[in-house]
């Protein structure tokens, strides 16, 4: 749910580490690397390389295998450019929101790749280049013909079944009027909660049927957080409401 940011080079024992959302660590990386301008599948390709080399970081506890107490730094002439209190670009929030549990894998390995990149004007390396990852989108390729184009033909997208720090993860498909289970009294179940923090949420009845009462929750629950007001609990909503129920869930627990 976190990662410890080391903001210096790896040996810089002066250098402040930060403990930074992941969602928001993947979405001030990619803001501080690429353009908000780029071809949207140019984003979705760098995006997915920043994804695939934080969770090889985090899996093979790279730096905690050397006796070092972070995940990653902020140095670029190691891991990835991070900036302490940057803003992000909108489209970048949203694209990340949207992919934020994938990462990249090869047949028959179980971790995440290690996702090389450069800038590819003034570095170039044995990698995806960004800016090489531009022209590309604007000739028209998908973001995984971008990454199989920089990393093989045998690479291909994969998805975490669960994400850590999330009460219930995602059903797999979105939940609308007419849905039913357990997904949706969860659902039902996690906005009741919320709604005590952000009162404008009308209450709804934990019956695990999706009706009109649920879809109407859900789009203010949208409108209150910035997501498209659709009232489907699509992928960023599942999410999102699963991390605002675990942030005001924990706010109420004795001596937090």
């Amino acid at each position: 749910m976190y990662i410890v940011v080391h903001d210096g080079v790896p040996n810089d024992s002066s250098a402040p580490n930060y403990y930074v959302r992941y969602k928001d660590y993947i979405k001030n990386v990619a803001s501080s690397e690429i353009y908000a301008t780029w071809p949207e599948s140019s984003i979705y390709a760098n995006i997915l390389a920043i994804l695939s080399f934080t969770l090889n970081r985090v899996y093979t506890e790279w730096y905690r295998n050397q006796g070092y107490n972070f995940t990653i730094t902020s140095s670029t002439a190691y891991d990835q450019k991070w900036i302490r209190g940057r803003n992000t670009f909108t489209n970048i929030d949203r694209l990340v929101d949207s992919i934020f549990a994938n990462f990249l894998s090869r047949p028959g390995v179980r971790q995440p790749i290690f996702t090389s990149y450069c800038d590819g004007q003034r570095v170039t390396c044995d990698g995806l280049s960004q800016w090489g990852s531009k022209y590309l989108g604007e000739e028209g390729y998908s973001a995984i013909e971008i990454i199989r184009y920089y990393y093989g033909s045998d690479m291909y997208i994969n998805t975490a079944v669960s994400v850590a720090g999330v009460p219930s993860s995602w059903p797999g498909y979105n939940l609308g009027i007419g849905a039913s289970g357990d997904k949706v009294r969860q659902l039902q179940q996690q906005l009741n909660r919320i709604a005590q923090n952000y009162p404008a949420i009308p209450k709804v009845t934990v019956d695990g049927v999706y009706g009109s009462g649920t879809a109407e929750a859900v789009r203010i629950f949208q409108r209150i957080f910035g997501l498209p007001q659709s009232g489907i609990t699509d992928y960023p909503t599942w999410y999102e409401i699963s991390d605002i129920y675990v942030g005001v869930s924990r706010i109420a627990e004795p001596g937090r």
